[in-house]
């Protein structure tokens, strides 16, 4: 009986062993699943806060930029707004500026400046010239004297206009210029101006090139409805203000065939008039051709 007892009480004792053993493992298995979960979580935690913090750096980049962007347009409208506002105030200035000058003017004044104003804008003219254009349209000298005093023109503008119109069509030397230019009214230090700013004067080498493109120029027009020999074509070039030198190196570069030349002025003498070999040759060297192109020509022209 004793040993059964003995046996029963040692099976309960190894059986209280076992349940709190089992127990204690259980409680560190989950100890042990609680830390790691807490440190996932931790660790989870943690990596929201740096994707929140990148977050929040990026959001603030943002931000900066979309107000640097804003500042900028600020910037520009406000720019935009000050260069209307000059616009503007020109405008005004010059509305108040022509109302200050037609306030106390007569009916004919009024006019007489809005004849000029119309001239000079689509024409250029001298002072002297828009005067003397006024007047022909029967506006008084005192009108049309107080219209081109008024007209806002600068004289010294109209000058370059002018000779620049004159180069568009014909070939001028720069005296020859300035002299057509004192022609339509302008000063002395109008035309020199106008000449000057005309035919692109820089340095002296460019002015000495441009001078003697223009000396070419007219030669060739010279001989595209005329004859003449060197010396003639020469001296026609320096009668129109040319330099000798201008006129030498167009004449030297002109392309013309003198011989050719002198046979085309002796048919022209032939042409209206009568004249033995030895005349006609001699007429042509009066022109200007030597012996040997004069012979030339005559032999050309028939003789």
């Amino acid at each position: 009986m004793r040993k059964v007892k003995f046996l029963k009480y040692l099976v309960a004792v190894l059986s209280v062993s076992f349940v709190i053993c089992g127990c204690g493992a259980a409680s560190s298995d989950d100890e042990g699943r609680s830390r790691t979960r807490t440190s996932v979580e931790s660790e989870t935690d943690e990596d929201k806060k740096v994707d929140e913090s990148e977050e929040t750096k990026e959001s603030s980049k943002k931000k900066d930029t979309d107000s640097k962007k804003e500042d900028k347009k600020e910037t520009s409208k406000k720019d935009s707004s000050k260069d209307d506002n000059k616009k503007d105030n020109k405008s005004s200035d010059s509305s108040s500026k022509e109302d200050d000058v037609t306030k106390n003017a007569t009916t004919g004044q009024k006019n007489a400046l809005k004849s000029a104003k119309s001239y000079l804008s689509f024409s250029n003219f001298s002072y002297s010239g828009l005067v003397d254009q006024l007047m022909y349209e029967q506006y008084s000298k005192e009108d049309a004297t107080w219209a081109a005093d008024n007209c806002g023109a600068d004289w010294n503008e109209q000058a370059v206009l002018s000779a620049k119109s004159y180069l568009d069509f014909s070939s001028f030397s720069r005296d020859g210029l300035i002299e057509q230019l004192e022609y339509e009214g302008f000063t002395h230090d109008q035309a020199v101006y106008g000449a000057d700013s005309a035919m692109g004067t820089g340095s002296s080498s460019d002015n000495n090139s441009v001078t003697k493109e223009n000396a070419l120029k007219a030669a060739k027009s010279y001989l595209s409805y005329s004859s003449f020999s060197y010396s003639g074509l020469k001296d026609q070039l320096i009668y129109e203000k040319y330099s000798e030198e201008d006129a030498t190196y167009a004449v030297d570069n002109c392309g013309a065939d003198w011989n050719e030349q002198a046979a085309k002025t002796a048919k022209s003498y032939m042409s209206y008039s009568s004249f033995s070999r030895g005349e006609l040759i001699d007429q042509l060297e009066y022109e200007g051709f030597t012996h040997e192109q004069a012979e030339y020509g005559v032999t050309q022209a028939g003789y």
